[in-house]
Parts: structure tokens; C-alpha cells; sequence
């Protein structure tokens, strides 16, 4: 998909979604660094390993600035425990909205010059919780739909230089699943909810981003694409007493 020798930049690429988004822009040819606090407990093929707090806005634009080059910052780092909204106070709640969505702003700025220079791309990792009630994560999903909305915003300030897109993620299979729906029963009890009938894995994600960040994508930015294997099932139609299928 014409990434061969592209530099590509994944925010939190050491487990989990990040990792195999890096994965997949390295199996497409690119040369990947990803970035986070703590390195990974298993190192990709093919892919560079940096320390940086992305919540330290001067060590964020001292890692730019020191790259040679960048075509494709991919923001993915990002994520919350279960807390509802009235076991924290503010305060804690605003560091959510902080690392899902302050730090992806404070990245792509730091990075704006380098993908105007090569027309490159950036490709936000959003989530449903963004467009949909999210209990136990409401400070997640407020930060998600502003990052989409951001990205819409940036894809029309940037453009034509550089291309911004969102990966609207839905359920996702990961070391941490467990955390969010339990052993392999919740896991799979969950996984019948979903139209395909399986969570996503990070190779579906990484998929999806290498396509955005692609060539055979270069008419698509300010874009959302849903990565979520058909959504939801309405909750409503296992309520009715009519119309069940047999």
C-alpha cells in the first residue's frame, strides 16, 4: 500500500491495540518507532522502541523534533480504568480527558511540520464510547468524541498538506480484556453481542490503520471509519416478546 521506507510513529504501541497497529505498519514495509513510559514486555520485529511520557508536553516536542522524518502519526495511546463519575472528583477524571485527548493534540502539533513537509497522515484511534453512553468510563468517552471531532477540525486546517482520519474502535481483544468483561465465558458472552460474532483483534485495527495512512486512501480525510464489527445488537429486539426469529 506504498509505505515501504515511510516513518511511522505509534503513540503507546507496546501492548494491546498499539502493538498491532505498529505491527501492521511494519509488516506493510514502514519503519515504526513507538513511543510510551515503560518498553514492551515483547519487542516487535521491525520495530524501534522510545521512551516518552506523552502527558510532558516539553518531552513530546523534543521527541519531534529529533526525527529525521515522519509521514504517519498514528495516536493511540490512551485508555481508562472503571471508575464512575462520582467515585473521583474532577481532577481525576480531567487526567483521562488529559492523555486521550490533551496529549494526542500536543503530538500532532509537534509533528504538523514534518507531515506537511511529505503530505503525510495522521490517523486517530477513537472509540464508540465516543457516540454512545458510556458508564464507568465517562470521562473516556467524552475525550473520545472530542478527539474525533478535533480530527474533523484538523483534516480541514491541514488540508491539503496532511491528511487526518479516525478509527472508530469497537470491542477489542487484548491482554486486558479480562479487566472489562471477565474470563473467557464474559469474553465470549460478550463477543455474541457483537453482529460478527467475535471482538476485534489488533491485527483488525492495525489493518484498517495501515489502509488510512495508505495511498489507496488518499482521497479520504476528516473521516471517521467504524472498526466495530457491526456495532451493537439493540437491546430492544431481545426485549420484545414478537417478532423473534426462530
Amino acid at each position: 500500500m506504498g509505505l515501504d521506507g515511510k516513518v511511522v510513529v505509534v503513540t503507546g504501541g507496546t501492548r494491546g491495540v498499539g502493538a498491532g497497529v505498529a505491527r501492521a505498519f511494519a509488516e506493510a514495509g514502514a519503519d515504526v518507532v513507538i513511543c510510551a513510559r515503560r518498553p514492551p514486555e515483547v519487542p516487535s520485529p521491525g520495530v524501534q522502541f522510545r521512551v516518552l511520557d506523552l502527558r510532558d508536553p516539553a518531552a513530546v516536542r523534543a521527541f519531534f523534533a529529533a526525527l529525521p522524518r515522519l509521514d504517519v502519526l498514528v495516536n493511540n495511546a490512551g485508555g481508562t480504568p472503571y471508575r464512575r463519575l462520582t467515585d473521583a472528583d474532577a481532577e481525576r477524571h480531567a487526567r483521562v480527558i488529559e492523555l486521550n485527548l490533551v496529549a494526542p493534540l500536543t503530538a500532532s502539533l509537534a509533528a504538523y511540520e514534518h507531515l506537511r513537509r511529505v503530505r503525510g497522515s495522521v490517523v486517530m484511534i477513537g472509540s464508540v464510547s465516543g457516540s454512545r453512553p458510556s458508564p464507568g468510563s465517562a470521562a473516556y468517552g467524552a475525550a473520545k468524541a472530542g478527539l474525533e471531532s478535533l480530527a474533523r477540525s484538523m483534516a480541514v486546517e491541514w488540508a491539503p498538506q496532511v491528511r487526518v482520519n479516525t478509527l472508530v474502535v469497537g470491542m477489542v481483544r487484548t491482554e486486558r480484556s479480562p479487566l472489562h468483561y471477565g474470563g473467557e465465558e464474559g469474553i465470549a458472552g460478550v463477543s455474541r453481542t457483537v453482529p460478527l460474532g467475535r471482538l476485534a483483534e489488533p491485527a483488525d485495527v492495525g489493518a484498517a490503520a495501515v489502509f488510512l495512512a495508505s495511498d489507496t486512501a488518499a482521497y479520504i480525510s476528516g473521516a471517521s471509519l467504524l472498526v466495530h464489527g457491526g456495532g451493537e445488537r439493540p437491546a430492544f429486539l431481545d426485549a420484545a416478546t414478537v417478532n423473534k426469529e426462530a
